[in-house]
């Protein structure tokens, strides 16, 4: 017994002996290898710009835990305005899984100030109730992901679409600082007519608080489109329109300082710059 017990003592050793050597060269393998340094960055961004990154072949795109289908033989990756630091862009397609690192710079709008009615500002007790409702019926659109139906570049929502622009200002009303400026703003009359820009669904149409008369269109594919302050709508909740279709009239209704249309995209639930994706100006390419 004490023999066998003797055996069995120096196997364990020797098992100790050699795994002890082996965990040894192994660290010492892991200390000599470099350390796999970080993707270098691919590209500087502004927040709300919308990013393309075409390719062949692609299955899907993601940015942190949402996956979406890519457009057009290309990845579109929508930045919100109050994205920072670096974000990690991937695509999967039949040929395997990419990445690229883009690097998100300080916020680079300006500061707009304004003068509206006191109580766009401050508004009375008896209306912020309506407010809270309002703003979750909206932030609910932005959740939705229904089958895309457009295709870009969008349709312009004007006839002739003048200069906009505002995108992302720092918006201060009578002294007070309010959020930033999520749409494009249009110069137009009174009573010009307003286009959809893709087909899709008419998720709402209602007069709010603050951006007046609205129609809301759910294009699907997480793109919702959004025209405010319309002096008329000329579409119902839950109506189908097609890309050109008369959706309302330009006017002044809601928190304004003269008749305009403001134009946004909510993409993906990002707050991204209009003018990206109806032609204007054209989003930041990478590779």
């Amino acid at each position: 017994m004490h023999g066998f017990a003797d055996k069995l003592g120096t196997l364990m050793r020797n098992v100790a002996t050699t795994f002890g050597r082996s965990l040894t060269l192994l660290l010492v393998v892991f200390l000599a290898s470099p350390l796999r340094s970080e993707e270098p960055v691919t590209a500087k961004v502004k927040p709300g710009q919308v990013i393309r990154w075409t390719g062949s072949s692609l299955l899907s795109c993601s940015l942190g835990d949402e996956s979406w289908d890519p457009v057009d033989e290309a990845c579109w990756y929508p930045l919100d305005l109050d994205v920072t630091g670096d974000l990690e862009l991937v695509r999967r397609s039949t040929g395997g899984v990419a990445s690229r690192r883009v690097q998100v710079v300080d916020y680079p709008y300006p500061e707009q100030r304004l003068q509206v009615e006191e109580k766009y500002v401050s508004p009375p007790a008896d209306q912020l109730d309506r407010i809270a409702k309002e703003r979750a019926k909206v932030d609910a659109l932005f959740e939705q992901r229904t089958p895309r139906r457009f295709t870009l570049p969008l349709a312009s929502p004007l006839a002739k679409l003048p200069a906009g622009g505002r995108f992302g200002s720092r918006r201060v009303f009578n002294g007070v600082p309010k959020s930033p400026h999520s749409g494009a703003d249009f110069s137009a009359a009174t009573g010009t007519t307003v286009f959809a820009v893709a087909d899709g669904t008419v998720a709402l149409a209602e007069d709010q608080y603050y951006a007046g008369k609205s129609v809301f269109v759910d294009h699907g594919g997480g793109l919702v489109s959004m025209s405010f302050h319309l002096s008329q709508m000329l579409v119902d909740e839950g109506a189908t329109v097609k890309r050109g279709d008369p959706i309302g009239k330009v006017g002044a209704t809601g928190r304004v300082t003269g008749p305009h249309l403001h134009f946004g995209l909510r993409w993906l639930g990002a707050r991204v710059d209009p003018e990206l994706l109806i032609a204007q100006s054209k989003p930041q390419d990478i590779r």
